[in-house]
């Protein structure tokens, strides 16, 4: 299987014979069905606190705006309480569920093939495009849509477009809109106004059940809400705008932190059909990030803080993915593959040092690293001059 690292880097993983392959994803194997196997109350227990959790500050937040939401302090705490409760329901609770990471639990309001969540993407949209398309051809340029969004460059082996150039703003508002862009993402947009690949009209029709969701997720924010809060509805508008923007904004970081960092390998489309199951577990930690932080951030992350355990084990209960970690690193360092881990702020700045650089064509890039070292080199020689 062809892997190509972008910008030229080596990369930090030896090389591995099949054997050694096949040995080392035997290991990650026992180490999914120990966890697997001991799945319990404990975890039951954790889904239905954050499930109350998620529920108890909608009703506190909503509260707040629509009660008092025209006092400036009151409206920034429900606001941003708000944002806490969706971003939660987002990642800890609707992400998780819908992996089926809790169908064990034969819940029906845990089942991962009939949950939806409180965001514009339909469930089986986004079941789709993420749990298939996504895990199945993690970060393979040209099969996985999530290498963009079909909007963005973060891989040299995307052919560079002129409108690549706005890399940078185009990642911003992406962000801000991250909710309504997961929403249109199987639609391919990108198809209709970049390629003409297809027209508006097949556009349309395959956006029947997400434009019955976007009419539901638009009545409930902005029409129902601020209608029941009278006095307060503008308040109550406002607050859901912004809240929905906080998750947005929250939800994209977490998710360019897992998937964009520089260290974050893309891959090219080859023997893919054949790959084993244990060299897709290595595409998934040499595609994958980590990033440290206290526990709710790990939770306010839907646990994705640990992305290499959860594209290793997507179906895994996320609160397991920190007593997995450690081994999961272990087993890395033994067989010599980069574990790709930092803090939070560190890869989020990687992630847009790789914007930047795929903002322009690969040719400027390796001109640019040229100039780059021969600067350096003069800087070391006198350097070198001053101090002898």
């Amino acid at each position: 299987m062809n892997m190509q690292i972008d910008f030229k880097k080596h990369s930090k993983s030896q090389f591995l014979s099949p054997e050694q392959v096949e040995e080392f994803g035997a290991k990650v194997d026992a180490i999914r069905r120990e966890v697997m196997e001991d799945l319990g109350e404990k975890d039951a227990e954790y889904i239905y606190k954050i499930r109350n959790f998620v529920r108890y500050s909608e009703i506190a937040s909503r509260g707040m705006l629509m009660f008092a939401g025209w006092l400036p302090p009151v409206w920034l705490a429900g606001t941003g309480l708000l944002g806490i409760s969706k971003i939660v329901e987002n990642m800890e609770l609707g992400h998780n569920v819908m992996h089926g990471q809790f169908d064990w639990m034969n819940d029906p309001s845990l089942n991962g093939s009939t949950y939806d969540w409180d965001t514009i993407s339909t469930g089986d949209d986004w079941k789709y495009t993420h749990n298939y398309i996504h895990h199945t051809y993690t970060n393979i340029v040209g099969m996985d849509h999530d290498v963009g969004y079909g909007l963005i460059r973060v891989s040299e082996s995307q052919p560079w477009e002129l409108r690549f150039i706005w890399n940078i703003p185009l990642t911003i508002q992406l962000m801000v809109f991250f909710e309504w862009y997961v929403g249109v993402q199987h639609l391919h947009l990108e198809d209709v106004i970049a390629y003409k690949a297809k027209t508006w009209k097949q556009v349309w029709e395959e956006a029947a059940p997400l434009r019955k969701k976007m009419r539901r997720q638009v009545l409930k924010d902005y029409v129902f809400f601020p209608i029941i809060a009278g006095p307060n509805a503008i308040p109550v508008f406002t607050g859901n705008a912004v809240a929905n923007v906080i998750r947005s904004l929250w939800a994209s970081a977490v998710i360019f932190n897992g998937h964009f960092t520089e260290d974050a390998e893309t891959f090219e489309m080859d023997n893919t059909d054949n790959e084993t199951r244990a060299e897709w577990y290595l595409r998934q930690i040499r595609g994958s990030s980590n990033f440290s932080g206290a526990n709710w951030l790990h939770i306010l992350s839907g646990n994705l803080s640990h992305q290499i355990e959860h594209h290793l084990f997507p179906d895994m209960p996320a609160n397991r993915y920190a007593e997995v970690a450690p081994k999961i690193k272990a087993l890395c360092a033994e067989y010599g593959i980069h574990y790709n881990e930092a803090s939070f702020v560190k890869q989020f700045s990687t992630v847009w040092v790789r914007l930047a650089k795929c903002s322009l064509p690969n040719e400027w890039n390796q001109q640019i690293a040229e100039k780059t070292h021969a600067v350096k080199s003069v800087f070391r020689y006198f350097k070198s001059k001053l101090v002898n």
